[in-house]
């Protein structure tokens, strides 16, 4: 089953649960749906780890914790999800996000020369805000729901070729 490749890859839920970071999560930390390794704790925790990785917002991965405690999806798959936008991936994905935003909004794409100043950073956050955010909304559900139904349909189709396998080995031994 798909549960066997992603435990090996997963970290210690004692040590998980222990972690002082966490400590924030009170009892919600000890909820045992949010270790679990199902169809559908796993397709949760896609879609909100992808949602999350979305946004342009700082601290991404608290707000994936949140959201993982809230939906009872797998809190170290929806944490770890994250990380599909990392510091290499986040320029272009972020450029993508407004770009989308800018032609459902109508608006010009602004080139600009960028700077380090905290006054031009400013400025120019000022002017791409709302169709980088709009961009990031709508990309996030779309991929976010996407990840959803390709996790869905992985376990369906990994749990049917293992009964088949099954079923052939029981035929071969007859």
């Amino acid at each position: 089953m798909p549960r066997k490749l992603i435990k090996k890859y997963m970290p210690n839920e004692h040590r998980f649960r222990t972690h002082r970071s966490l400590s924030w999560l009170g009892d919600h930390i000890h909820d045992p749906n949010l270790f679990h390794l199902t169809r559908k704790s796993v397709s949760r925790a896609a879609m909100v780890g992808i949602f999350c990785a979305f946004m342009p917002i700082p601290l991404q991965m608290l707000a994936a914790a949140i959201i993982a405690v809230v939906a009872r999806s797998n809190l170290p798959i929806s944490v770890g999800l994250v990380w599909l936008t990392n510091p290499l991936t986040m320029p272009p994905v972020f450029y993508f996000t407004y770009l989308i935003g800018s032609q459902i909004l109508g608006a010009p794409v602004k080139h600009v020369a960028f700077e380090f100043s905290l006054q031009t950073l400013g400025a120019e956050i000022s002017a791409v805000w709302w169709p980088l955010l709009l961009g990031s909304v709508i990309c996030g559900v779309v991929f976010s729901l996407l990840g959803y139904a390709a996790v869905q349909l992985f376990w369906i189709y990994h749990v049917n070729s293992s009964w088949k396998k099954r079923r052939q080995a029981r035929k071969n031994r007859k």
